[in-house]
């Protein structure tokens, strides 16, 4: 992870949680005048606009006093959603049995996209299963992943 995420991370978490929301995680994309701060939260109660406005506040105060992005930025708070992005190796073992869409930084047995069943976790590998075939992807070559919603109703 870029240490520039990693230094939001530190500092964003601690607020998003003092508002007992869940720190889900956040994706940085440097562009210049154009770059986002997206922060995405949970609750076992769900998320709404104004849990999302709050917290912006909170982000906004104290991004403007520390200013550890030099340049212009937006800032987008939400909830992760139903085709959630995953972060960490314990937001995997999570959704354990769901279909996953993985993008590796670095292709991997010749590719760089996996779409299939999470499968479980091995040391620091995320097992994935594709078309019959098993694959173990280093967490750390991993660039995004998400949930792939399944929507369960027979139709």
């Amino acid at each position: 992870m870029a240490s520039k995420e990693q230094q939001l991370i530190e500092m964003l978490q601690p607020v998003v949680e003092a508002l007992d929301f869940e720190f889900w995680g956040l994706e940085y994309l440097p562009s210049g005048k154009h770059s986002i701060l997206r922060v995405f939260i949970d609750s076992e109660k769900g998320i709404t606009v104004d849990d999302c406005a709050a917290v912006s506040r909170q982000i906004s105060g104290v991004m403007d006093v520390e200013d550890p992005i030099s340049s212009e930025y937006s800032l987008e708070v939400s909830s992760p959603g139903l085709d959630r992005p995953l972060f960490t190796i314990e937001q995997y073992t999570r959704y354990v049995g769901e279909f996953v869409d993985v993008r590796l930084r670095y292709a991997y047995e010749g590719r760089r996209k996996f779409r299939g069943k999470l499968v479980g976790i091995e040391d620091d590998d995320v097992v994935v299963h594709v078309d019959d075939h098993e694959y173990l992807l280093p967490f750390d070559a991993i660039d995004k992943a998400s949930i792939i919603y399944q929507d369960n109703k027979d139709n």
